[in-house]
């Protein structure tokens, strides 16, 4: 069983994610991740992100696999734990410009195809129009970019990852979407069979019932 969510940022696509994975036994494929993966890469490697061909190399050549449960998975870039490097600001920062290669987005559609084979729930920007146009169920989570970057800012000050004030968490975050949804390869849009949950003045548990409940209808 596939299930694709994809969502603008801070609309809740890891938590719930995770949430179905767990409830459905599946495995839980965090794309986000993945792209922040090859972004700790490029900065290792020092690459500057504007050369797309090295950056599109890079992103072929390293190993990237999710290990663990869907509460605790493990990053490994090249079998080495990058959990909590991944979530730095510096590397938010530069996956946010290599997602948009097409060459890195193709790199890793082909790993999310394979990794997802053994059934999965899948969150990221294109799962549903892209990775997996043929997912059992395909959800698009929305909420109002407020609500998101408030969702973001509290999340970053608990993991202290951000020094960002909600004002500019809001603007990074519009920007954010602005890229995502206009950008060449694969941007981020509704699929035609996609069921749509705003999440906006809900808690999670309320928005867990909803997408559970298209599941098991499905």
């Amino acid at each position: 069983m596939i299930i694709a969510i994809d969502g603008p940022s801070g609309s809740g696509k890891s938590t719930l994610g995770r949430m179905l994975a767990h409830a459905l036994k599946l495995l839980y494929i965090d794309t986000g991740s993945m792209y922040r993966a090859v972004a700790l890469a490029t900065i290792e490697a020092a690459i500057d992100p504007g050369d797309k061909e090295a950056v599109t190399a890079l992103a072929n050549r390293i190993e990237i696999d999710l290990k663990g449960d869907p509460d605790s998975l493990s990053v490994l870039l090249n079998g080495r734990d990058v959990t909590d490097q991944i979530r730095t600001e510096s590397v938010t920062e530069m996956s946010s410009i290599v997602s948009t290669i097409p060459g890195v987005r193709r790199a890793m559609v082909e790993r999310q195809r394979a990794l997802g084979k053994r059934g999965a729930v899948l969150n990221g920007r294109d799962i549903g129009t892209v990775v997996f146009p043929d997912a059992d169920v395909k959800f698009f989570l929305t909420a109002v970019p407020e609500e998101r970057a408030d969702r973001r800012y509290k999340e970053d000050q608990i993991s202290a990852s951000s020094s960002a004030t909600y004002a500019e968490t809001l603007v990074d975050m519009i920007e954010r979407d602005r890229r995502d949804s206009t950008r060449a390869d694969s941007p981020l849009k509704l699929a035609d069979d996609a069921i749509v949950v705003d999440s906006t003045g809900k808690s999670i548990e309320q928005v867990f019932e909803e997408m559970m409940g298209s599941i098991n209808h499905g």
